[in-house]
C-alpha cells in the first residue's frame, strides 16, 4: 500500500509529522492510500484512537482526504502544492496570455497618488492606537457599496480579496466544515479552503454564475459557507445576472445560517451593474480588491459585511498585522478622487478584447466562454494536449486544473494584452488544439 515508506510515531502528532515528511520528500504521492486505522494501529502498537486522532490533524492540514469505507488517500494536490505551480515554462517567442494580470496600460500612475499621500502621512502621522481605516477611504468605499445596492454594513480595509476571504472563513468555521465554492473557479480560494481545514464542495456555474441546482444541492448537503464571484468570475468570466441573482437569494434564505460571502474583484473593470446577495442570510460579507483596476501591489481591498463578521475580522487582524497601511489606503483614495481610472474606458478595452476572441472562436466552432472580465475559458477534450499544442502554436495558456475540481477540461487565456491583430492567430491556434468540445462546458 505505501511501497517501502514506514509510517512511525508513538503520539498522534508524531504519526501525522511522519506522513507530512513523506509527503514533502515526495515517498507518499497524490492519491496513495493510507493504511486502514486500525491497521496502523496495530502494526505501530498503538491505540486505534491515536491514529485516528493523527488522521484528523492530516485532514485538518490539508494532507489527507478520507471518503468513507474507501479509506483515507493523500490528497491529489496537498495544501502545500499550490494549484499555482501548475503551469508550463514558457520558451522564448511564446506569447504568454496564461496569468491573469491587467493590462499594464491600463493601471494608472501612482506617483502622485503616492506623493500626495505621503504628504499627508508627513501632516498628520498615523501612530499607535488610532483608528486603523482611513476616514475617507471608509466614506468614499461606502458610498460606492451603496450605490450598487449592497446592505449597510461597516468597513475593514485587508491585503486582497484572499487575505479578506481567509479571515472571514477563520472567523466563522471550524477544520472540517464545507464549503461551496465555484467550480471551475479561483485556484488560489480552491487552494485556501482546504489548507485552512474546511472542506471544498463544487458548485457548477455557467455565464450567469452558480447554477442554482448545484447551490440547491451544496446547502443540502450541509455546506457551512459559500463564496460566490459576483462579476469577471476566474476562470470563466461569468456574472451574476438579475434573474439568477434573485434564485440565488431564494435559495440562500432558506439557509440563514450559512455564512455567504461574494468576491466582487471585478469592481472598475466591469460595465455589468452588481446583483449582490448579501442580506439574506444572517452572516455575509463581500470584498472589493483594487487589484485589477489599480495594481495588484497596492495590497488594498474593502471589505464589508454583517457586525459580527466584520467586528471579528477587525478584532483578529490587531493581533497580526495591526492594520492595513492607512498610506496605502490614502493613495487608494487619490486614485479614486483624481479620475486617474477611466474606469468606462477600462471595462471597454477589456471587454472588446474579450469579446472579439469569443465571437472568433465561435466563428471557427468552437466555444468559449468570457462574459465579463480579462480571462477567457476554452472547454477543450484534452487539456494537456491542448496545451501542448498551443504551447507549439506560441501560445502559453493556464491549464484548467488551476481551476478545476469536478469540472471538464478547459484552458484559460488572459485577453489582457492582447491586440486585434491577435485575435485571429489565437482564435485559430485554439480552434485546431481544442479538438472536439465536451459534452458539457461547465456546470
Amino acid at each position: 500500500m505505501l511501497g517501502e515508506y514506514r509510517i512511525t510515531g508513538r503520539g498522534a502528532a508524531e504519526i501525522s509529522a511522519s506522513v507530512e515528511r513523506a509527503v514533502g520528500a515526495g515517498e507518499l504521492v497524490p492519491g496513495q492510500l493510507l493504511p486502514p486505522m486500525r491497521e496502523l494501529a496495530t502494526e505501530l502498537g498503538v491505540n486505534p484512537n491515536t491514529v485516528a486522532a493523527a488522521y484528523r490533524t492530516l485532514r485538518e492540514r490539508g494532507v489527507i482526504e478520507t471518503a468513507g469505507r474507501r479509506g483515507s488517500r493523500i490528497r491529489p494536490r496537498p495544501a502545500s502544492t499550490v494549484r499555482g505551480s501548475i503551469r508550463i515554462e514558457v520558451p522564448p517567442g511564446v506569447r504568454d496570455v496564461s496569468e491573469g494580470n491587467p493590462d499594464p496600460a491600463l493601471l494608472p500612475p501612482l506617483h502622485d497618488a503616492l506623493t500626495a499621500a505621503a504628504r499627508q502621512a508627513a501632516e498628520r502621522p498615523v501612530l499607535y492606537g488610532q483608528a486603523p481605516v482611513d476616514p475617507e477611504f471608509a466614506r468614499l468605499a461606502r458610498a460606492g457599496l451603496d450605490v450598487d445596492g449592497v446592505p449597510p454594513g461597516p468597513v475593514a480595509v485587508t491585503s486582497g480579496s484572499l487575505d479578506a476571504i481567509e479571515r472571514v472563513l477563520a472567523a466563522h468555521l471550524r477544520p472540517g466544515d464545507a464549503v461551496a465554492v465555484e467550480d471551475p473557479g479561483w485556484g488560489s480560494l480552491l487552494d485556501l479552503v482546504p489548507a485552512l481545514g474546511l472542506r471544498p464542495v463544487p458548485m457548477g456555474v455557467d455565464d450567469d454564475g452558480p447554477l442554482p441546482g448545484a447551490l440547491a444541492d451544496a446547502l443540502r448537503a450541509g455546506v457551512r459557507a459559500v463564496v460566490v464571484t459576483d462579476r469577471a468570475q476566474n476562470p470563466t468570466g461569468a456574472a451574476v445576472g438579475a434573474a439568477r441573482a434573485a434564485a440565488l437569494r431564494a435559495l440562500l434564505a432558506a439557509y440563514p445560517g450559512v455564512l455567504l460571502i461574494e468576491d466582487d474583484h471585478g469592481h472598475h473593470i466591469v460595465d455589468l451593474p452588481l446583483y449582490p446577495l448579501a442580506g439574506v442570510t444572517d452572516r455575509w460579507a463581500l470584498v472589493r480588491s483594487t487589484a485589477k483596476a489599480y495594481g495588484p501591489d497596492l495590497r488594498i481591498a474593502v471589505l464589508t459585511g454583517d457586525a459580527l463578521t466584520v467586528d471579528r475580522v477587525a478584532g483578529r487582524q490587531r493581533l497580526g498585522p495591526g492594520w492595513v497601511s492607512r498610506i496605502l489606503q490614502r493613495t487608494v483614495v487619490e486614485l479614486w478622487t483624481s479620475g486617474a481610472v477611466d474606469v468606462t474606458a477600462v471595462a471597454r478595452a477589456y471587454g472588446e478584447r474579450r469579446d472579439a476572441l469569443v465571437s472568433a472562436l465561435a466563428a471557427r466552432g468552437v466555444a468559449a466562454h468570457g462574459r465579463s472580465g480579462m480571462n477567457v475559458w476554452v472547454p477543450v477534450a484534452d487539456e494537456t494536449g491542448a496545451v501542448t499544442r498551443l504551447l507549439r502554436a506560441g501560445w502559453a495558456v493556464a491549464p484548467g486544473a488551476r481551476f478545476r475540481l469536478a469540472a471538464p477540461p478547459g484552458v484559460r487565456l488572459t485577453v489582457s494584452e492582447l491586440t486585434a491583430d491577435d485575435i485571429g492567430p489565437v482564435a485559430d491556434a485554439l480552434a485546431s488544439a481544442a479538438g472536439p468540445a465536451p459534452a458539457r462546458t461547465h456546470g
